[in-house]
């Protein structure tokens, strides 16, 4: 029923920039969260950012905050991840993912894991080059 189709992925050097977009539809109600995923080679899926459609309650990991910022436009159906001053270790696959749920506060609560997450995009590489 949801669907969630991730782009502006590629390969960019290190201390450049990149957005992201992640285009949903299907969704039954605005009670949800969508947060942001990567995973880089040899390591699990982290949560690296998170915003709740219902309230605007947020989250960042601390290996993003202050690069990285989320954002939503309601018109669109989209979210978007603005990636600042990127780094190698940046390198992963890209991934959105939605949460239902009507606590304003879960990003904040639960969006460094991916667990609880059972809506995601196919994903979108994104590579840094020193």
């Amino acid at each position: 029923e949801i669907q969630l189709v991730e782009s502006g992925g590629g390969l960019v050097q290190a201390g450049g920039s990149l957005t992201l977009s992640c285009v949903g539809s299907g969704f039954p109600s605005d009670v949800y969260a969508i947060g942001w995923f990567r995973q880089a080679p040899g390591k699990e899926r982290e949560g690296i950012s998170c915003v709740s459609k219902r309230d605007d309650n947020t989250y960042y990991a601390d290996s993003v905050e202050g690069r990285f910022t989320i954002s939503s436009d309601s018109a669109k159906n989209t979210v978007y991840l603005q990636m600042d001053s990127l780094k190698p270790e940046d390198t992963a696959v890209y991934y959105c993912a939605t949460k239902i749920t009507r606590l304003r506060y879960y990003c904040s609560a639960y969006g460094s894991t991916p667990r609880g997450f059972d809506s995601w995009g196919q994903g979108t590489q994104v590579t840094v080059s020193s």
